[in-house]
Order: structure tokens, then sequence, then C-alpha cells
């Protein structure tokens, strides 16, 4: 079951250098959103935003498809809290992703190097690795 599917919504594409996270968020405290490697990081999400157009669906409708692409036992659980981005998260199940496609996605994630730790120290403790 992958964990956070969407990158804590980076890959939806609504988040970009200039996007203030609250201190209460939990992006404010994980290297990977600072502002200075969110636009290096967007390669990523213009990769998902090609895609996304050719297929009539949003970025991270591409992302989820790409999960269920790989194995019938893959689940992604995005979360949300809002009804709109339900709809849009299920949607992904509607989108197919051919091959090619997979492919193209593979080859291009393979040449892109996501900058930033996923946590910070404290919290990357907590998980044993």
């Amino acid at each position: 079951m992958p964990y956070s599917p969407l990158g804590k919504g980076f890959l939806t594409g609504r988040i970009s250098k200039t996007t203030q996270f609250d201190h209460s968020d939990i992006r404010s405290s994980i290297p990977r959103f600072a502002a200075d490697v969110r636009e290096t990081n967007r390669a990523v999400v213009e990769l998902l935003q090609t895609i996304a157009a050719r297929k009539g669906a949003t970025p991270g409708q591409i992302a989820l498809a790409w999960l269920l692409a790989h194995q019938p036992w893959i689940v992604p659980i995005p979360g949300t809290r809002r009804l709109d981005r339900l709809s849009e998260n299920l949607g992904a199940a509607d989108v197919e992703l051919t091959a090619q496609d997979l492919r193209e996605i593979d080859d291009a994630a393979a040449g892109i190097e996501v900058q930033g730790v996923r946590y910070p120290d404290f919290m990357q403790r907590l998980t044993g690795r």
C-alpha cells in the first residue's frame, strides 16, 4: 500500500515555488518541500502534466493510475479532506495508461533526481531507516 501516493500533494501540480505552508502543515518541515528545491522537483510534475494533457486527466490522476497499472495488489490510498479531490482521485481508476505511457513515465522519472530528503532528521529516525 503506497504511503502518500500523491507526494503529500506535490504530484497534483498545485504546489509551486511560491506556495506558503503554515507552520502547522507538516510540509513546512520537510526538506523536499523547501522553496529552494521545489522548482527542481517540479520536473516530476511536468512529466505528469504532459501525459495528463494527452489523456484528459490531472497530474494526480496520472500518478495514481501509474501505481494502479503496476500490480493488481497495489492499492494507493490518497488522503483528502475535500469531496472534489476524492472524486478526482477516484477518476484515476478510469485512466488507461498504455505500455508506451508507462515506459515514458519510467524512462523520464529515471532521469530526474529529486532534491531534498523525504523527512527531517527527527522524523527519519522514527522510520527506522
